[in-house]
């Protein structure tokens, strides 16, 4: 009977404890999702929301050019610097002026400098500056600034720099060897022509770097706009992503998101990880490095020997050495007849302006930070940036405006951005004012909510949110509870940040759920960077 008894409660002990295991994996559960499983509507209910009376202002029609917004050049220090009585200046792509394996042309410099190199008399040194392709093409093209010596990834952008009124010329085809490439998913294809065609068709997910800023992916542009820009066209319609950044390309392939990405040989080559998720598949025309030099008729003949000198360095056979332990030199197998002129060049990013959207509406809400840690400074940049950038948004566009601090406000709803829209635009940007708190979060929810009612109008419309802020969110909902909802919307997040001491991180987290870029800039240059943005998503 005892025996029984200690049966009985040894039972009845292990139901009790099995249901006290299933309530608490229950209240676990729930309280799971009720953190991070809100749904748009749901947290809706809990946001304040005021809608603004828009009132219009008056617009500017001038047609401004980007090279006007180029910051001071030093905004791209150097990353060495001469002191030789001759110093030879480079402009250079990042990938030969970085850390690690992309360091090659400093340490050309650092042991150039060490040599005591004379030209009739006077000492030679190198400063090595490192610039994005597209950026430093615009710095030539605007005169703003010239370096000696300009060397992008191809020829590309510095032919487009040539026929653009650019004061440089081809001086060496080739200071090291590398090529561009798609890495796709192991295994899945092995030559470029399957792969374009498993995009058109809908079967791969590929993401590639904007061909307005990064060398490659003008590379990519060009080599398919040659048979056509339906071609590109076909191609881009299944694009679900386009980095702003060849750095936000690297994020994105080395979290193994996308089925196929674009890069060179010598990233690829020097990441453990990308070879093991990635094969490497060459395209394009080669990515030799060439060296330009700009303002040659204005140089003297110890210029130009100083040049010839630091350029001969650079070929030489140790230096060659360097760069083929770093990666480079690496592809030589690979030969391409391919050869665009800057003409073709031009056309073909002005052809990429129109077909990069497929005829698709984009709906764009502005979602701008007007709480008290934005005063002064930050908050006039903002301003500034928005009114200054208004021109990159075509009128067959849908935005909106929202602010907040506490709250959130709807300042101009969503609709189509023609002359009419963009006076309210402006007016809303006018009334911007910087206080209170800031609750991030439930005004880029309250920026879902708009986009979501709006595609009902437009269901295959492109759908993108530019939240502009310093990233100190402190009240409102918190990014774990938005990012389920955000994920399952597929918004892009491009978030730009107006100071050096706010939350970047949160800033790129918020960007990174949907493969959104995140521009880091204090105000000298973040006019300049987000008319890029804009130009290249708008």
């Amino acid at each position: 009977m005892n025996e029984n008894k200690k049966k009985s409660s040894v039972a009845i002990v292990g139901v009790i404890f099995a249901v006290v295991i299933v309530l608490v994996l229950g209240m676990l559960f729930m309280l799971r999702s009720s953190a991070k499983g809100k749904s748009v509507d749901s947290m809706m209910k809990k946001i304040k929301v005021k809608e603004a009376t828009p009132v219009k202002a008056s617009i500017s029609l001038d047609d401004n050019s980007l090279y006007d917004e180029l910051p001071e050049i030093s905004k791209y220090p150097v990353a060495v610097q001469g002191n030789g009585q001759l110093d030879v200046e480079i402009f250079t792509s990042g990938e030969k002026a970085g850390d690690g394996n992309d360091s090659w042309l400093i340490d050309v410099a650092n042991k150039f400098n060490n040599e005591g190199v004379e030209v009739n008399g006077k000492t030679v040194s190198m400063t090595v500056r490192s610039v994005p392709s597209g950026t430093a093409a615009d710095y030539i093209i605007s005169n703003k600034y010239l370096p000696d010596i300009y060397t992008p990834s191809n020829t590309l952008f510095g032919e487009y720099a040539v026929v653009n009124g650019g004061n440089l010329e081809l001086y060496k085809e080739r200071l090291v060897g590398n090529t561009a490439g798609i890495l796709v998913k192991k295994g899945a294809y092995s030559n470029f022509a399957d792969i374009i065609s498993a995009v058109q068709s809908g079967s791969l997910n590929m993401g590639y770097t904007n061909p307005q800023t990064s060398a490659t992916g003008l590379n990519l542009l060009v080599t398919l706009m040659q048979d056509g820009e339906e071609n590109f066209a076909k191609f881009n319609q299944n694009i679900p992503y386009v980095a702003y950044t060849t750095q936000q390309m690297r994020d994105s392939a080395s979290n193994g998101k996308l089925d196929a990405i674009l890069t060179e040989y010598q990233t690829y080559i020097n990441d453990d990880n990308l070879k093991s998720i990635y094969d490497f598949v060459p395209f394009g025309m080669r990515h030799d490095n060439p060296a330009y030099v700009c303002d040659k008729a204005g140089k003297t003949e110890d210029d130009m020997a100083a040049i010839d000198a630091v350029l001969d360095y650079c070929l030489s056979d140790s230096m060659q050495k360097i760069a083929t332990n770093k990666g480079f030199n690496a592809n030589d197998d690979y030969k391409s007849e391919l050869n665009f002129t800057g003409a073709e060049v031009s056309q073909a990013l002005d052809s990429y302006k129109v077909a990069k959207d497929n005829g698709k509406d984009i709906i764009a809400v502005f979602v701008a930070d007007c709480s008290g840690s934005m005063y002064g400074d930050p908050m006039n940049q903002l301003k500034e940036s928005l009114s200054n950038g208004m021109q990159y948004i075509k009128e067959n566009n849908y935005v909106g405006l929202v602010s907040y601090s506490d709250d959130v406000t709807i300042e101009v709803p969503i609709a189509k951005f023609d002359m009419n829209q963009k006076a309210y635009f402006q007016g809303g940007i006018n009334g911007l004012n910087a206080n209170g708190s800031t609750a991030s979060y439930d005004a880029v929810v309250v920026a879902m909510d708009m986009i979501a009612k709006e595609k009902v109008n437009h269901p295959d419309a492109k759908a993108m949110i530019f939240l502009l802020s310093d990233g100190r969110q402190n009240v409102g909902y918190g990014f774990n509870t938005i990012k389920g909802a955000l994920e399952e919307s597929q918004i892009p997040v491009y978030t730009i940040s107006y100071t050096s001491d706010g939350d970047k991180d949160a800033m790129q987290k918020l960007a990174d759920v949907n493969e959104g870029a995140s521009i880091n800039a204090d105000s000298d240059d973040i006019i300049y960077k987000i008319k890029s943005l804009f130009n290249s998503q708008m």
